[in-house]
């Protein structure tokens, strides 16, 4: 039988061994523990790097907006423009852009690119435009309304119809149809004011000397009339093409002469009616159908202009540096303004088309320069800018233009450049 003594001899062993094991865990584990009071004082550290870092993001951010703006700066936005703007029926495409831009041109460029916009030319009545920037860059973003979903002609399939059914499982199912969405590109909004230049489009505006002496002419009228109007009845002279009836009635008007070069472009046709021929012979019969001034004897007769002109106009700076004059004023002695109608001597052959932008300068004067004792004499004052022409129509050496802005009378004989 064991006593105590021998009892103790092989427990001490044991128990030393635990004491050993005991502190070597203690010490391993104390090695591990991590240092909370360095980790303390290293966190504010690190937030305050974070915090210089967003910093230095937030102004890399706005360097770059900053950048992008000045790099699209030929697009300038007006100050005063408007958050939104609801287009209503009667604006015009060039009053919309001039509420947001200084040069209403270049509203293509703001809705370049934009989704919503598939055609920056084509916006409706009841359409909600706002200016935002994205990426640093100006666009308009549209929002329709109720108005414009209930006009027609164009089509367009949203799922928005739902019906609800219950399946074979109990569960509750929604499908979607397809409805219809109908917009009228009639009522879109057009460029600039039809009523303006409506008579330009359809009817011969510049005749040589050969067409305008060859033209058939009114030479009497029933009842011995002296001026017509609609519904009265006139005798013509001259050769008639017989596969037409119906003859536009023009007045032979001023002149075009190039102030450069002297050299005669042709002759205006001034629009007076139409009229229709109700028996060939010689004098041939006809009705006037339609008058928009007094019909005189002696006015002449050309074919109806068949041609299809687009309602549409782009107006847009040209390409190319250009500079002409104003060389005829259409129903004005002295001056124009805004909506009136102005002859320039360029045309296609000077790389003139539909839809260019021309700025139009009044001379500065001259004036004698009397203070100055060492170089007497007259001297020319820079040339002021009175307003903006769009080209509507262009023949060969001549076009007309629109005038669509104008600070000051506007007379001819005055500079047309393209606009800076």
């Amino acid at each position: 039988m064991n006593t105590p003594t021998s009892f103790t001899k092989y427990l001490r062993p044991i128990v030393t061994c635990l004491l050993v094991a005991g502190v070597s865990a203690c010490s391993s584990q104390a090695q591990r523990q991590p240092d909370h009071s360095q980790a303390d004082n290293a966190a504010p550290t690190e937030l305050v790097e974070s915090e210089e870092a967003t910093e230095g993001s937030m102004m890399a951010q706005t360097e770059d907006t900053e950048q992008k703006h000045s790099s699209n700066s030929a697009i300038r936005i007006k100050a005063s423009h408007p958050r939104k703007y609801t287009v209503k029926k009667g604006d015009t495409l060039w009053d919309i852009s001039s509420q947001f831009l200084r040069d209403p041109w270049y509203w293509p460029e703001i809705w370049h690119n934009n989704r919503q916009v598939q055609n920056p030319h084509l916006i409706y009545p009841g359409d909600v435009l706002t200016l935002i920037y994205i990426n640093g860059q100006p666009q308009i973003q549209v929002n329709d309304t109720a108005q414009q979903k209930t006009s027609h002609t164009t089509i367009t399939a949203t799922a928005t119809a739902k019906t609800t059914e219950i399946n074979d499982q109990n569960l509750r199912v929604v499908k979607l149809s397809p409805s219809i969405r109908k917009q009228g590109l009639d009522a879109s909004v057009i460029t600039i004011p039809g009523d303006a230049i409506r008579q330009f489009l359809t009817k011969p505006r510049v005749v040589t000397k050969e067409e305008l002496e060859s033209a058939p002419y009114i030479l009497a009228s029933d009842d011995d009339h002296l001026i017509m109007a609609r519904d009265n009845t006139i005798y013509v002279r001259g050769e008639l093409d017989k596969d037409r009836v119906r003859f536009t009635v023009f007045r032979p008007g001023n002149e075009l002469i190039d102030p450069e070069t002297d050299e005669v472009f042709g002759y205006e046709a001034t629009y007076a009616g139409e009229a229709r021929i109700t028996e060939y012979g010689d004098p041939a019969t006809a009705q006037l159908t339609s008058t928009e001034r007094e019909v005189l004897i002696g006015d002449r007769l050309l074919p109806v202009d068949k041609s299809k002109i687009s309602n549409l106009y782009y107006p847009r700076a040209p390409d190319r540096e250009v500079k002409g004059q104003i060389i005829s004023l259409f129903d004005a002695l002295f001056g124009i303004a805004k909506f009136q109608v102005a002859v320039i001597n360029r045309g296609n052959r000077d790389g003139i088309e539909v839809g260019h932008l021309l700025a139009t300068l009044t001379s500065g004067g001259i004036v004698n320069d009397k203070y100055n004792l060492r170089e007497k004499g007259n001297i020319a004052l820079p040339n002021k800018r009175s307003g903006l022409m769009m080209v509507f129509r262009t023949f060969d050496k001549v076009s007309y233009g629109l005038i669509i802005e104008s600070t000051r009378v506007i007379s001819s004989n005055d500079v047309v450049v393209s606009p800076k």
